[in-house]
């Protein structure tokens, strides 16, 4: 029986990241955008007043080539902005600032592991330029209101090409990038407040098929959130299969989801890159950048969670400790801090099979220390945690007789040999020693007074 399914869908990505710069892309107006009453945090360049002219914003183009650096893209030593041409009630000018045939960055790729297979899986990335963001739409009723406090903030887009064939794929692939940006400090990547925005490209071909790609793609616009996106692509696969057996074509559009129905709906036909007539940008010259310049991103680059995480395992943290570890830059930032801090004033503190750093590791990752504290108050209970404590010997063997008195069932339980029931019984002790016992101790101290009686 084959179980292949008919079907393989053929998925790419843009994904927009705002960068969070103090001022917009092309002019010295606040990027401090998001909560800000409508129209308030307006300049004339945003609203296409005549005379008016950009003024690209350093900051953000260093930002955008550190990004696609960190995806390990080649550099465009020369550059350039275009006019993207379309007409659209968020965009005054009836053009965007963006770049088409010389981006900043490109030809990179982004690796991660496959929930589908638990394998490595390589993704490629055909490009990462920077553009101005527009406006936002506001849909009440029959009215739509706009808000050109977003226009013009810094908009780095990431553009995959099409190696996705699962919804699954793709959202592993999302959470690792939110990750991979924070670690970067350009941006919070926060999905709630449109500071990342995922836009999925999504097709599908018959598997007798010897085509690759489709002769058409489906564009579903501003996605919110992870589960969103898988449930958008889900949808829109299952649509698309229904329309080609139905001896269709689906048609090439942009389309919408609705998170509340669990749809996807048609919003325009999708444009081609001639529909747009892009055209180099004449107010702003190209762009020749020197070794100096490059030198400058270089040093930029921070440690990446992959590196970090590497780092953090060939330090005896567990996988998996290391994994939710270097999940958030803060926390594993918190974390170095405090082994530092703890290694410059305290020589031992751990049993001799396992180290210090896989220790602490399993201690926040457990939650059995908590690091919302002041770092210094962290320090002093995870040491507290990890330093042996001093056995009353007499009172341990009061405690240890006790316990075997009340706990007559697992007691006869390990003289039947049943060994893991005097985990129970370790338990016991030290909870009446309120933890002020060594549990290997306490272990032999029992497993002694056992086979004597």
């Amino acid at each position: 029986m084959n179980n292949q399914k008919e079907f393989i869908p053929v998925i790419g990505l843009e994904i927009h990241v705002q960068l969070a710069t103090k001022t917009k892309l092309f002019d010295r107006g606040s990027a401090d955008w998001f909560g800000k009453k409508p129209n308030t945090v307006v300049g004339p360049l945003a609203l296409g007043l005549p005379g008016t002219l950009p003024v690209p914003n350093k900051k953000a183009i260093q930002w955008a080539m550190l990004l696609g650096k960190s995806l390990n893209c080649k550099i465009n030593k020369i550059s350039k902005f275009d006019r993207k041409h379309y007409f659209y009630p968020d965009l005054p000018k009836a053009y965007q600032i963006s770049q088409y045939d010389q981006p900043f960055s490109y030809d990179g790729y982004f690796e991660f592991i496959s929930p589908v297979t638990g394998t490595k899986k390589n993704i490629t990335i055909t490009r990462v330029h920077l553009e101005e963001d527009t406006g936002k739409l506001i849909h009440q009723g029959n009215e739509t209101l706009i808000d050109f406090n977003r226009s013009g903030v810094p908009l780095a887009e990431i553009v995959t090409e099409p190696d996705f064939d699962n919804s699954d794929d793709v959202k592993r692939f999302l959470e690792e990038l939110q990750v991979h940006v924070r670690y970067l400090g350009i941006s919070d990547a926060d999905m709630e407040k449109g500071s990342m925005r995922l836009e999925p490209n999504i097709s599908v071909r018959h598997r007798k098929s010897e085509q690759k790609l489709p002769n058409y793609k489906v564009e579903i616009k501003n996605i919110n959130s992870f589960r969103y996106a898988k449930q958008a692509i889900e949808f829109e696969i299952k649509r698309q299969e229904h329309l080609i057996r139905s001896g269709e074509t689906p048609v090439q559009e942009t389309r919408g989801y609705d998170e509340f129905k669990g749809v996807t709906f048609s919003q325009r036909r999708k444009e081609g890159a001639e529909d747009y007539r892009y055209f180099p940008e004449p107010d702003i010259p190209p762009f020749i950048f020197d070794d100096d310049f490059l030198k400058v991103i270089d040093d930029m680059m921070p440690e990446l969670p992959h590196e970090r995480l590497a780092r953090f395992i060939a330090q005896g943290i567990k996988p998996g400790d290391a994994y939710v570890l270097t999940r958030s830059k803060s926390i594993s930032d918190t974390y170095e801090l405090i082994i530092k801090e703890i290694k410059s004033s305290v020589e031992k503190l751990t049993h001799k099979s396992k180290t210090l750093e896989g220790e602490i590791a399993k201690l926040i990752v457990n939650k059995k220390v908590s690091i919302e504290k002041d770092t210094r108050s962290v320090i002093k209970e995870i040491i507290q945690q990890l330093t042996p404590q001093e056995t009353n010997e007499e009172e341990l063997i009061q405690v240890i007789e006790s316990v075997i008195e009340t706990n007559q069932k697992p007691v006869q339980d390990f003289k039947n040999g049943k060994e893991n029931s005097i985990t129970f019984l370790i338990g016991q002790v030290m909870k009446t020693m309120k933890g002020k016992a060594d549990p290997v101790g306490v272990r032999k101290s029992l497993e002694k007074k056992l086979t004597d009686t």
